[in-house]
């Protein structure tokens, strides 16, 4: 986990332009699109001193996606509150790197940072990441229709999970 580089747009874009990884998204993403989160997130970096850290192969450098907290917003369960989220490229999936990612993010939030909770969100058929949740110790909060995404799209229904800070 680490800030972002100018060098990790270019592998960045390639996974948000790609079908599968964006499978439980409203659509695949621009360069452009690609490019204004990444000033996105190096925007919440100043604000906050935290946010989506870019995620890379420790052993060779190799960009593989992202984790880190992000705002939850508006119109959700947990909205207002910090979000685990994880992004990585189709060959890096399988591999333990998001639980992995999502375990020292949480220890980060808890630890570093001092939130009292942290939530995670997905489309109700995104079991992989929902499998990604429970092995990090988030529970299972509730469903709820995404704001955001057009009513009648398969993705719209989504499912929220949470962790506190242990006592």
């Amino acid at each position: 986990m680490r800030r972002w580089r100018p060098a990790d747009r270019e592998p960045f874009a390639e996974m948000n332009a790609s079908p599968e990884v964006m499978r439980f998204f409203p659509s695949t993403m621009e360069r452009a699109q690609t490019d204004a989160f990444v000033d996105l997130i190096e925007q919440r970096f100043e604000a906050r001193g935290y946010g989506l850290w870019a995620l890379e192969l420790v052993e060779t450098g190799e960009f593989l996606g992202y984790t880190g907290l992000n705002p939850m917003p508006e119109g959700v369960p947990g909205a207002g509150g910090m979000e685990v989220g994880y992004r990585l490229k189709q060959a890096a999936w399988g591999h333990g790197y998001a639980t992995e990612a999502a375990l020292q993010t949480i220890a980060t939030a808890f630890d570093g940072i001092g939130l009292d909770e942290v939530w995670s969100m997905t489309a109700v058929l995104n079991t992989p990441s929902q499998a990604v949740m429970q092995r990090a110790g988030l529970t299972f909060y509730g469903h709820f229709e995404h704001p955001r995404i057009e009513p009648g799209s398969p993705i719209r229904p989504h499912v929220v999970y949470r962790r506190e800070r242990p006592s």
